[in-house]
């Protein structure tokens, strides 16, 4: 009797606030296109707790912030312009958090894989943690527009890890927000919380499984929800 080889236990990221501090970026896209509308720039701390969302809700409550409603389809001419304007600027101030590097390379050779699952634009996604230079990290890189529901639905997460080879029962969520610790709960997938990410609460507010400050808590996180992929 054969047996099928077991998949490689699988950590998923969140993007934005988990494994790179985009906040610079974003801010700075936002308020070019407030500028082109004649409304003032947002101070980042005013701006930082308004991302998590996606770009479109960041553009939403940037405009609310100036008393100013957007129409669906004024939000969708500004959205593409956003977009344009972000992706021509995607790593200006864009880092990833310290440790995310020795991170990768200790679950990896532990024989750990990855993936991204965001509520980024899967192009953008790609096009970020390509000039990031670890794209190729991750054996999926899923957005918002990537499948047919997007987080917090579960089945993003799941069919995140269907994409990249991974087993549900072997997989763990690793991302910064309530959207995040939703998703997980929602595809019956451990999650494990970045404090220093983007959320309008602290993260252990929503009670994920573990909640950690730094990159060199993850092996420690994951061996305690994990025990048995032998991390």
């Amino acid at each position: 009797m054969t047996h099928e080889p077991q998949a490689k236990p699988l950590l998923v990221f969140d993007l934005d606030g988990t494994l790179a501090e985009t906040a610079g970026d974003l801010i700075s896209t936002l308020n070019v296109i407030l500028a082109r509308e004649g409304l003032r720039k947002l101070a980042m701390e005013e701006a930082r707790p308004m991302i998590g969302a996606g770009m479109r809700m960041l553009i939403k409550r940037g405009f609310e912030a100036e008393g100013v409603a957007l129409s669906d389809a004024r939000l969708e001419e500004l959205f593409l312009a956003f977009l344009a304007h972000y992706n021509d600027h995607i790593a200006d101030e864009t880092r990833l958090y310290p440790g995310v590097i020795e991170a990768l390379d200790r679950f990896e050779a532990a024989g750990w894989g990855f993936a991204v699952c965001t509520n980024k634009l899967e192009r953008t996604s790609i096009l970020l943690l390509t000039a990031l230079g670890v794209a190729d990290r991750f054996a999926a890189i899923c957005g918002q527009n990537t499948f047919a529901v997007s987080k917090p639905n579960g089945e993003a997460l799941r069919l995140t890890i269907e994409r990249a080879g991974g087993d549900l029962r072997r997989a763990i969520m690793v991302g910064d927000s309530k959207t995040d610790i939703d998703t997980a709960r929602n595809a019956g997938v451990p999650v494990v919380a970045m404090t220093f990410g983007y959320t309008d609460a602290p993260v252990s507010t929503y009670a994920p499984d573990r909640a950690i400050d730094h990159f060199d808590e993850l092996w420690a996180a994951v061996a305690a929800l994990a025990p048995a992929l032998n991390p």
